[in-house]
């Protein structure tokens, strides 16, 4: 951080400029607004009818998608949900027998 030197205050650095308390060398001359103004976009001039270029390719229209069993679906989702929470049972009979492990070394 640099000092203010010479007859300034210290605050004179932390000031924004224009708010001092007169006219100072730095200042510029005050310029005048220009008169005209912003005068706005260009005209716009709308395109010849036949702009676009010719379409020769049609695409194919989508296909159809194959009918989907619901029945299987659902049976699929309920054997992957069987399968999710024998993981998670698993997983918290593990938990729960190292957490008593870990707690029976504390107490004993």
């Amino acid at each position: 951080m640099t000092t203010p030197s010479g007859g300034s205050t210290p605050d004179d650095y932390w000031r924004r400029p224009g708010t001092g308390d007169g006219p100072t060398a730095d200042d510029p001359a005050p310029t005048t607004p220009p008169t005209g103004g912003y005068p706005g976009p260009p005209p716009s001039v709308p395109p010849p009818a036949g702009w676009r270029p010719p379409v020769h390719l049609e695409p194919a229209p989508p296909r159809r998608l194959p009918p989907q069993d619901m029945a299987a679906l659902d049976a699929a989702e309920q054997r992957s949900q069987r399968v999710t929470y024998g993981f998670g049972a698993a997983a918290a009979v593990v938990v729960v027998a190292l957490v008593c492990l870990l707690c029976s070394r504390i107490v004993f």
